[in-house]
């Protein structure tokens, strides 16, 4: 909306036009920030004017475009002033809500966002998932065997039935995120999940469920929901995973998972309504979601869905698109940090990652869309560099993105060869007395007592060095054991979310970047 098509809405509300001509008006120009903002502004002033009006006695009061609200003796008899000041009024009541609708705040219009959200770590005390009869040494040791089973998340994700799967967890992810579903918001806290797209959740009637501890979502309670056909580009994105009904020509998904675990439902269209930390929701109309009739597997009863964050094209971030300009970051809180401090996850505006001590590399696009492949060049351990191999993945890929980021998974994973020789030179740069994890899920090991005296040890991404800090390389497991949070497996790399905590970590999937700044996020 540019400033003629302002100044010409402005003199038409001033002549007193109908409604339903502000409604029309509104709802076909596109919209310019600084133009819409003086529209507004401007709307907001009249609507106060014209309550003015109202109440007072008509024949004693005229309007004036001055926009002072005057109460002036009378000059000039109006025979239907109070029938023109309500016309005015309720013009202006219904452009200001269309001001502030989900129209404005949807990912297929023009305005650009920019807001801020929590994301709840799954053993917070804020977490569904917070168990009060664990103790730190307990969470952390769950963390650790969370982290060693997500790794097959990534090498079968999201199967349909009849493909062969390898072994992928249902329930996966260490971060959740406040979100409203319908209209009215019917409020769920789901898994945050850079390695999922499709954001679902069980819905009523659940034909075959699993036991949730949480209502479940109602789609014929939200005046918004609204299935989507089989011919739509929303069911066609979801490719394989999609089917179709002959019988009322509705879209219909199933995500399968190694562990025999699956959720299949009608792919649908709702408001989705996000938290926000400055306490202003955000509105986002006709999200793609999955509405689950039927999922049954190993899903915790304390679980509610699924948020998918990942690159594909029914992700969250995807549906957002130009609105966030692909952006999206994140600053994850350390473990060992107070329990009332809560990680945060930026979008658009928000989630721009730049100043000092800012360090980027390219976002390798694969066609496994959903993940985040970066390429790791190397890894050095105070002076001595140890060349990352340039090895085929399961995809086939060589070289370039040689890594997936993910910030659901705890550990960072790497080729065991390649593992064992950066094991052997951070352990040779460290004097102290090694010791057995008793679980043998992690093979270096110290006293937590100990006095350790860890190198600094640097990832060398394609043109961004990042530097670890101490806590970013060890993590306490137990009361008396502190271990490498680093493993060997050779399904697959991960950069997990141990080496990424206290620093703010941003996604452009239009510039095809990852940038790394270092950040205290417990004070963002």
């Amino acid at each position: 909306m540019g400033t003629e098509s302002v100044d010409w809405l402005i003199n038409k509300i001033n002549e007193k036009i109908s409604y339903i001509i502000v409604y029309d008006l509104l709802d076909s120009l596109n919209t310019n920030g600084n133009e819409f903002g003086r529209l507004q502004n401007f709307l907001k002033k009249i609507s106060a004017c014209a309550l003015q009006l109202i109440y007072h006695h008509p024949t004693n009061l005229i309007y004036t475009n001055t926009l002072d609200c005057q109460l002036i003796k009378k000059t000039h008899h109006f025979t239907s002033n109070t029938k023109t000041m309500a016309s005015i009024f309720f013009s202006v009541l219904l452009a200001l809500s269309v001001l502030s609708s989900p129209f404005l705040l949807n990912a297929n219009a023009h305005t650009k966002l920019g807001f801020s959200a929590d994301l709840i770590h799954r053993d917070s005390p804020k977490s569904p998932f917070y168990n009060p009869t664990e103790t730190s040494a307990q969470r952390l040791r769950n963390v650790v065997h969370r982290s060693v089973n997500r790794v097959v998340h990534f090498n079968g994700k999201d199967a349909s039935v009849n493909s062969p799967q390898t072994e992928i967890t249902s329930d996966g992810g260490e971060y959740l995120m406040n979100i409203s579903l319908g209209t009215p918001p019917f409020p769920i806290m789901a898994i945050a999940d850079t390695g999922s797209d499709l954001l679902w959740t069980q819905c009523k009637p659940c034909d075959d469920c699993y036991t949730q501890d949480g209502p479940l979502f109602d789609p014929k309670a939200s005046s918004t929901y609204k299935d989507v056909s089989c011919s739509s580009r929303q069911c066609t994105a979801l490719e394989n995973q999609a089917t179709c009904s002959t019988e009322d020509n509705t879209c219909s998904y199933t995500l399968s998972y190694g562990d025999k675990s699956y959720t299949k439902g009608n792919v649908a269209a709702d408001t989705v309504t996000l938290g926000s930390t400055d306490n202003r929701p955000v509105q986002l109309k006709n999200i793609v979601i999955g509405c689950g009739h039927n999922n049954a597997g190993t899903f915790s009863k304390k679980g509610s869905g699924i948020i998918g964050l990942g690159g594909g094209s029914v992700s969250l971030i995807s549906q957002l698109g130009d609105s966030i300009d692909g952006k999206f970051s994140y600053c994850l809180v350390p473990l060992s940090s107070d329990n009332d401090k809560t990680s945060k996850i930026n979008f658009g505006t928000n989630a721009v990652v730049s100043g000092n001590g800012t360090v980027s590399t390219p976002l390798i696009t694969k066609s496994q869309a959903t993940f985040y492949y970066l390429t790791l060049e190397s890894v050095s351990v105070g002076s001595k560099s140890i060349k990352y191999p340039s090895v085929s993945d399961s995809y086939g890929s060589s070289g370039k993105g040689n890594i997936i980021i993910d910030s659901g998974t705890t550990l960072t994973m790497f080729a065991t060869d390649f593992y064992s020789e950066l094991e052997d030179a951070v352990a040779s740069s460290i004097d102290a007395e090694k010791i057995n994890d008793p679980q043998n899920v992690l093979s270096l090991c110290y006293s937590a007592t100990a006095k350790l005296n860890v190198p600094v040890i640097t990832m060398h991404f394609d043109g961004a060095d990042v530097k670890l800090d101490s806590s970013n390389a060890f993590i306490q497991i137990s009361e008396d054991l502190v271990c490498f949070a680093f493993r060997g497996d050779d399904q697959l790399a991960i950069y997990g979310n141990i080496a990424q905590m206290n620093f703010l970590v941003g996604y452009d999937t239009v510039s095809k970047t990852v940038s790394f700044k270092p950040a205290d996020c417990a004070k963002m």
